[in-house]
């Protein structure tokens, strides 16, 4: 599987939440539009640094407890990295940091859209990662 690399550079257009978080990724090409325009959406609970570097641990459908996630609207990606079997590790402009690690029972997290591989950690996780 393919770490998602192409996310470094692409800002957060969007969060939503309801039983999943999801954030909506785009990049632009000045020649091309849109080089990525994808959606990373997390399943089972995870971790984000705020950018003050407090860590909060969140679970989706925790309703007004994922505040937090919010203040990622408008960053920018510095870093990805997937580790172990599907750990993915997100840095982001402003001192902020996401880690969702695979989850023993479901699906943790997947990502989606036009500029990205395809890529779904599922029970368990996933192994054979590369760049």
């Amino acid at each position: 599987m393919k770490i998602p690399t192409p996310l470094i550079g692409s800002r957060v257009e969007r969060t939503s939440f309801d039983h999943q978080v999801r954030l909506s990724l785009s990049a632009l090409d000045a020649d091309e539009g849109y080089r990525l325009d994808a959606e990373l959406v997390v399943e089972t609970p995870f971790l984000l640094r705020d950018a003050v570097g407090a860590w909060h641990e969140l679970d989706p459908g925790s309703g007004a407890r994922l505040a937090p996630v919010l203040a990622l609207f408008g960053q920018s990606i510095t870093a990805v990295d997937v580790q172990g079997r599907g750990a993915l590790a997100i840095e982001f402009q402003d001192g902020a940091g996401l880690w969702i690690g695979p989850d023993p029972e479901f699906e943790s997290w997947h990502l989606a859209g036009h500029g990205v591989f395809g890529v779904t950690v599922g029970p368990g996780g996933e192994d054979g990662w590369e760049r």
